[in-house]
């Protein structure tokens, strides 16, 4: 029997008249409005039944019971096998391959690269929010694999060995080399521990590999953040004579089922539990070069790039969670002779759970489509997509804590214990801000963008005039930062500059695409001031902002 098949015990509540049911079998896809309405606004409307498909079956009790599953009875390192011969195998519970195998079979790894239907990165987009909701330690891999084909694509002879198991379409767990194997995950090991971010102050080394032809090194040293450590690859950054280069390491070759890899140890992280993340060590390790020597840092851009935009929809996957359940919860809970959704203070704060929600959604439709874009070779949508990355990676990225926050608070002390979804989305909340770069990070790339690529200025700032003359806040907010940019930003002010641009974006979005009475709320609520949740201005019909996304389960 599969683990995820025994329903999650509610004995506790038996007997009780004002305990909300669970919210559960319904479409996480097909009952978000704005992710429907962004899949028709960027070009995948023809699509939006096969997300539906999808997001039926992440909502339902089974699956969901499945992230509970796979947090609950995280996965295990075993180092040895019982001959005693080192393994270093990642045992898991059955409920993360269900979650993995529905969400690669979907396309959210990389299959999107051999998607030739309409809109597929926008398209995948929607289905990876989907499936964070429901088991976001699974979104690690899926994110790496999806973003590893563009730096895969550096060598022709890597892509050669990769692309067709990593695009295959097929979660294939068995522990063989890729050329025995139908589906490929890919990972990246690239911190250490005296470095961090700054790549350039590793210490591992790679050298030429003797005999084993052009492009082929020998990997050493240790990596002290590597997740997902049971992918079949991993970028590895190391020093060689020309300096910094990337390469991938195989997890296993044809005649060397460890290729000298150790894990010493998994880590114990506060969140992202079901996803294995360990210290790593290469002794010798067999690895093709990615790119040119001495030019690691540009190759693996090519792939965090796309990395960091899974942050956004993960992190965007934490606040549509935190909304609906706080919706539900407050929809069905009565407190002082009313239900709380209809109580005022609770409104208010619901329907700014929904507006947070709601603009992050927009934006990380708009950056997967601006992403499709760049890869179909619009330069425009490459400029864009430049400074929009940093931009939402930083504010999206940052506002999810705070709404994981207030949304657990909304459900009071059920939301503080396991048997809620909050805690586990609210453990999750911090750590895109930490992947792929912290918010000071990305707030410094915005400048080094705008100085460097003026394109994408324009671009950005181009994007902003489509809503022109729609809002008179955003029309003066708008202007404001275009003062700003044009005075320029020192290192000190590179978080307000970044967090006013992001809040440009999101209302352009808004006000071109959603209901208006959506679109001047988060205007009146966000643009003069990045707003405590809850304390909305008068006027606005926080009812309506509700009631549009209750999930009727």
């Amino acid at each position: 029997m599969s683990t995820i098949d025994a329903p999650r015990s509610t004995a506790s509540n038996r007997g009780a008249t004002n305990t909300p049911p669970p919210l559960q079998d319904f479409d996480v896809i097909g009952d978000d409005p704005a992710l429907v309405e962004g899949l028709h606004a960027f070009g995948a409307q023809a699509r939006a039944e096969e997300c539906s498909r999808v997001g039926r079956r992440l909502g339902s009790a089974a699956l969901l019971e499945a992230g509970f599953a796979a947090n609950e009875r995280p996965p295990v390192h075993v180092p040895y096998d019982r001959g005693g011969v080192r393994s270093d195998t990642i045992q898991f519970v059955p409920a993360w391959d269900d979650v993995m195998q529905l969400a690669v079979e979907a396309g959210v790894a990389g299959g999107v690269w051999a998607d030739m239907a309409p809109a597929p990165q926008v398209t995948r987009a929607a289905k990876f929010i989907g499936v964070a909701q429901v088991e976001a330690g699974s979104t690690c891999p899926l994110a790496m694999t999806y973003a590893s084909v563009p730096a895969l694509r550096l060598t022709p002879a890597v892509a050669q060995r990769w692309e067709s198991l990593v695009t295959s379409g097929y979660h294939d767990t068995r522990p063989l080399p890729s050329g025995q194997k139908t589906g490929a995950l890919i990972g990246m090991a690239l911190t250490e521990k005296q470095g961090g971010s700054d790549v350039r102050a590793n210490t591992t080394v790679a050298e030429p590999a003797a005999g084993e032809g052009d492009g082929w090194y020998r990997v050493t040293g240790e990596k002290w953040f590597v997740s997902a450590v049971h992918s079949d690859a991993m970028f590895v950054l190391a020093q060689t004579p020309e300096g910094v280069s990337c390469l991938l390491v195989p997890r296993r070759l044809d005649d060397d089922p460890a290729n000298g890899w150790t894990i010493d140890r998994l880590k114990d992280k506060l969140g992202n539990r079901s996803n294995p993340t360990a210290e790593v060590r290469f002794d010798g390790s067999l690895a093709q070069l990615v790119g040119e020597p001495g030019r690691g840092v540009r190759a693996i851009m090519a792939m965090i790039g796309g990395t960091r935009q899974d942050c956004v929809l993960g992190s965007t996957a934490v606040m549509r969670t935190g909304t609906i359940e706080a919706i539900h919860w407050a929809t069905h809970r009565q407190a002082f002779g009313r239900r709380l959704a209809e109580q005022p203070a609770m409104t208010a704060v619901l329907a700014d759970l929904a507006l947070e929600s709601e603009a992050a959604t927009w934006s990380a439709l708009r950056l997967a489509h601006a992403t499709q874009g760049a890869t179909d070779g619009d330069a425009a949508a490459a400029a864009f997509r430049r400074l929009a990355g940093p931009v939402l990676k930083f504010w999206i990225c940052k506002r999810a804590p705070l709404h994981a926050a207030e949304a657990l608070e909304c459900q009071g002390g059920y939301g503080y214990v396991e048997e809620s979804r909050l805690p586990r989305t609210y453990r999750e909340a911090p750590l895109m801000s930490v992947w792929e770069g912290s918010g000071n990070v990305q707030a410094l790339d915005v400048l080094r963008a705008m100085q460097r690529e003026p394109d994408c200025v324009d671009a950005f700032l181009g994007e902003l005039d489509l809503a022109a003359g729609a809002n008179h806040r955003l029309d003066a907010a708008v202007a404001q930062l275009r003062d700003l940019v044009r005075a320029g930003v020192d290192e000190a002010g590179a978080r307000d500059l970044t967090s006013r641009m992001a809040r440009c974006l999101q209302a352009t979005l808004l006000v071109r695409f959603a209901p208006p009475y959506v679109a001047d709320a988060f205007c009146a609520a966000r643009l003069e001031d990045t707003g405590v949740l809850g304390c909305l201005p008068r006027g606005i019909d926080a009812g309506a902002i509700v009631a549009r996304h209750r999930v009727h389960a």
